[in-house]
């Protein structure tokens, strides 16, 4: 791949099962370190998506691009559906198991594995009687034996009460941020996903309804002021030079201000200089709406 600022490219991906068609013509680019969010409902088409990149399965078309060289399995470590774990191994002798896999010689970096995702101190403890929070921190864990390029995460919050929500966002915050390892996650839970991740492809019905950046998210669930006036443009300058944050980009032809503002105080700033305002409303959208608007149907379907 020419371009080293990315990491991964998927161009046209379809996958279809006999006459089923799971997923048609995605399109993506994730940036190297990034946390890239894939949001839609259940059956989504999300893990079919996540198989694919990671290599498990091949797509029916399309084409996926690495940016880096794929020399085995591990170069993508992976935590897809549940976490393959021995229930009634100890958390090392999982990990022990996943480097022998990986054909990796145990090491010191065993430790400072389990150290980074706070099992450590769980000694010979099976994993079948660990909480579901810390299955999915052994599950990561087995996942980047190896510091695999990039990682991929698959509803690693579903279930999770909300300490091991916390714990989980902590984990990958750090293992983005400390190992500058790029992350692909997926959830139906909108909210969360906003918190940790730094671009964002909504997929509904195999297909990518919408691709955004934190900021789309950021400023999708604040109140907004829309202004409606036959010299947009003019009013869109006056308001930013009062101080506001002021656009016409996403409500062409009319003055979008972002932020809790006073509508009055604005209206008599606009009449003061002429402006002849037409109509004028508050928005104001939270992310679960959002979510909905984009993909249809229940958030947690």
């Amino acid at each position: 791949m020419e371009d080293s600022s990315i990491m991964f490219k998927a161009t046209g991906i379809s996958k279809s099962y006999g006459n089923k068609r799971v997923l048609t013509d995605i399109n993506l680019t994730v940036k190297r370190g990034e946390i890239y969010g894939l949001v839609g409902k259940n059956g989504a088409g999300k893990t079919t998506l996540m198989r694919i990149m990671t290599g498990l399965q091949p797509p029916t078309q399309g084409t996926i691009e690495y940016g880096f060289e794929k020399r085995r399995l591990g170069d993508v470590g992976s935590l897809v559906e549940t976490p393959s774990i021995y229930l009634n191994k100890t958390a090392r002798e999982n990990l022990e198991f996943q480097y022998l896999n990986l054909g990796l010689k145990v090491d010191s970096s065993l430790d400072d594995t389990l150290r980074f995702v706070g099992l450590d101190n769980t000694g010979k403890k099976k994993a079948g009687k660990f909480s579901l929070g810390m299955r999915q921190r052994l599950g990561i864990a087995m996942a980047i034996v190896g510091d695999p390029e990039m990682l991929i995460l698959d509803e690693p919050i579903n279930g999770l009460d909300p300490q091991g929500i916390i714990n989980i966002r902590d984990l990958i915050t750090r293992l983005n941020q400390t190992k500058n390892m790029t992350v692909i996650i997926s959830s139906h839970i909108l909210s969360e996903l906003s918190k940790l991740a730094t671009s964002f492809a909504f997929i509904d019905g195999g297909r990518i309804v919408k691709q955004a950046t934190a900021y789309d998210i950021e400023h999708a669930h604040e109140r907004q002021l829309l202004l409606e006036c036959d010299r947009a443009y003019d009013l869109e300058a006056f308001l930013i030079g009062k101080g506001f944050n002021a656009e016409t980009k996403s409500n062409p032809g009319k003055v979008t201000v972002h932020g809790d503002i006073d509508f009055i105080d604005v209206l008599i700033d606009c009449r003061s200089k002429g402006f002849e305002i037409r109509d004028i409303r508050t928005l104001e959208t939270d992310l679960e709406d959002y979510f909905v608007h984009l993909v249809g149907g229940e958030t947690h379907a």
